[in-house]
C-alpha cells in the first residue's frame, strides 16, 4: 500500500521509497525514512496535496510523491 491510499487520521510505517534520483533525495531530506511513523492529516478534494505529520512536524506532499512511498498500516 502507498501513502496516497491512507485515509485522513490513519497512521502508517514507511517500508520503502519507490523512486530514485532527486525525488528520492528530496523525500529523504524531509524525513521520509524507512521505519518512520507517518500520519495523514488532510487530503485536498481532488487528491492532492496530502498533509502528513512525521517526526512531530507537518508537511504537504503532491499525490505523485505520496504514491512513491510504501507504507504498512499501523495497528
Amino acid at each position: 500500500m502507498n501513502l496516497a491510499q491512507l485515509k485522513p487520521g490513519e497512521k502508517g510505517k514507511i517500508t520503502g521509497i519507490g523512486t530514485i534520483g532527486p525525488m528520492k533525495r528530496r523525500l529523504m531530506d524531509m524525513g521520509m525514512l524507512v521505519g518512520e511513523e507517518i500520519t495523514v492529516g488532510k487530503i485536498a478534494p481532488l487528491g492532492g496535496p496530502i498533509e502528513v505529520t512525521i517526526k512531530n512536524y507537518s508537511l504537504s506532499l503532491r499525490k505523485k510523491e505520496a504514491e512513491e512511498i510504501t507504507v504498512e498500516v499501523a495497528k
